[in-house]
């Protein structure tokens, strides 16, 4: 879908639909809004008082033939409190209209500004909620889709400065693309998304970005002695690959930003196996690794003055007659030896040494992320994602960036006293800690491998896949991380 801005008057725009918003108890007796009563023969006025518009959140009044303007229909959506309104109400207001006026077959919607947020940003969240809403994870249906072609998208506002407004809808596409990117490769079946075809779209993306890739095979990670990855992956028949993202700005830079996505593209359990209820899900637990791929897609494309590189550790975990067994120990890059106790604890171990061979290639602050722990759905729900680490100030600055995209991030404690649960009888470290604080243990267990290098994890797991249709997002894969991750690194 395309998205451009036009200066004219509303009216005077040329559209299957005029999408406005309306405040919780306005009226319309100022502004657009009174005059799209009065050239509407006064529809919002009597919608107001049926009580069919109030202006909560959630609301759609949908009317057709509105009067004296061009657009053949008009969208009123509830756009709640006016103090409680932001940019995430943007994204989530555009995305609402983008998915209901492609099932009303539109091809085109003028989405009216009426707030006096910041332009730029603005238009930013609106062209990334809509081209968010319209990714649908249906790429496998054979049957004729019924759900009409949505062309273009009119940010309508008579104000501000065009290259402002013209930079923020630049940069929103370059950052939902991304975002529709991860998804479509979290989405993918694992029998297609193997480690392997990972590391090609990989490639992809690297030749199409100018970004630099080197993809280490099993014999250059054992060289590099991974043996907490390799120990993972040894129940596969699909080999492991260790991806290597670099970006490089014009200027020499002294920051170093290492981005660490889990990119497990199906987990059994291994021999600590699943439940099957719900098995078909776990092709998601290489969201990490998707997200890290599409962040490094988009900061390509958005040129920051810092050094980035983006690692993903990639393999399955699957159970076999070579597969990894509870009980055996394994040693790290880094030297340290490793008690596996539960081998569905894979995540943990792969990002040990991927987070090491981060620090290896020289970067200065590493975040990871990851589906890592089922306890962070039971801690935060689908709501938050929870980010623990070593660094407040790389904290704050992550949970600052996701607030402005839309990401909501709390942060755990990660005291030392955690250690203790993980502690091994007959190795430097083991791979769980037992029942309780089970985010906050495995992130000490990653902890253990950054050494002093400032650090940051966000447990993704609770947020990564939507359960439940929303009006403004499909059901499946999120992309939560991409809209974060861009922003740490290349500013909101």
């Amino acid at each position: 879908m395309e998205v451009k801005a036009d200066a004219r008057k509303f009216a005077e725009i040329d559209c299957d639909a005029l999408v406005v918003g309306v405040y919780e108890g306005e009226k319309p007796d100022g502004g657009a809004l009174a005059e799209i009563d009065e050239r509407s023969g006064g529809v919002i006025t009597s919608l107001i008082e049926t009580g069919e518009l109030t202006g909560k959140s959630g609301e759609s009044s949908y009317v057709h033939n509105p009067g004296d303007i061009k657009a053949r229909r008009l969208l009123l959506l509830g756009a709640g409190k006016l103090d409680e309104f932001n940019l995430d109400v943007v994204r989530k207001m555009a995305g609402t209209a983008a998915r209901m006026l492609r099932g009303k077959k539109a091809r085109s919607f003028a989405f009216l500004r009426r707030s006096q947020l910041p332009l730029g940003e603005s238009a930013q969240a609106a062209t990334e909620g809509a081209l968010l809403a319209l990714f649908d994870p249906d790429k496998y249906h054979t049957n004729d889709k019924t759900e009409g072609h949505l062309e273009t998208m009119i940010l309508a506002t008579t104000e501000g400065d065009k290259n402002e407004l013209d930079r923020g809808v630049e940069r929103g596409r370059i950052v939902a693309e991304a975002a529709n990117f991860a998804r479509e490769v979290i989405n993918e079946p694992s029998n297609l998304m193997t480690p392997t075809e990972l590391a090609r779209r990989a490639e992809e993306v690297a030749r199409e970005f100018g970004l630099e890739i080197d993809v280490l095979d099993e014999a250059r990670m054992k060289e590099m002695n991974m043996g907490a990855l390799l120990g993972v992956a040894q129940g596969s028949a699909e080999p492991a690959k260790m991806i290597v993202l670099r970006y490089r700005p014009q200027a020499e830079s002294d920051e170093t930003i290492a981005i660490v996505g889990k990119g497990i593209t199906f987990d059994t359990g291994g021999i600590s196996i699943k439940p099957a209820d719900g098995m078909e899900k776990m092709k998601y637990d290489m969201a990490g690794g998707a997200t890290t791929i599409a962040a490094l897609r988009a900061i390509a494309q958005l040129k920051p003055s810092v050094n980035v590189i983006g690692i993903v550790p990639a393999t399955e975990n699957m159970p076999g007659g070579r597969a990894q067994r509870p009980g055996d120990v394994v040693r790290a890059m880094t030297g340290k030896t490793i008690e596996v106790i539960n081998t569905d604890a894979e995540g943990r171990l792969v990002l040990a040494d991927a987070v090491a061979y981060a620090r290896y290639l020289g970067a200065t602050k590493i975040v990871d992320l990851a589906t890592l722990t089922g306890a962070v759905s039971i801690a935060l729900g689908d709501i938050y994602v929870a980010v623990l680490g070593t660094d407040q100030e790389l904290i704050d600055r992550i949970i600052a960036a996701g607030r402005n995209a839309g990401e909501k991030i709390w942060q755990l404690p990660l005291d030392k006293e955690y250690r203790e649960q993980i502690k091994s009888e007959i190795a430097d470290i083991k791979n769980i800690g037992g029942r309780k604080a089970g985010t906050i243990t495995g992130a000490y267990f990653i902890r253990e491998f950054v050494e002093e290098t400032p650090w940051a994890h966000l447990d993704i797991a609770g947020t990564a896949w939507n359960e439940t249709l929303k009006p403004y997002l499909a059901v499946g894969p999120t992309g939560v991380g991409v809209r974060t991750l861009v922003n740490l690194v290349c500013g909101n």
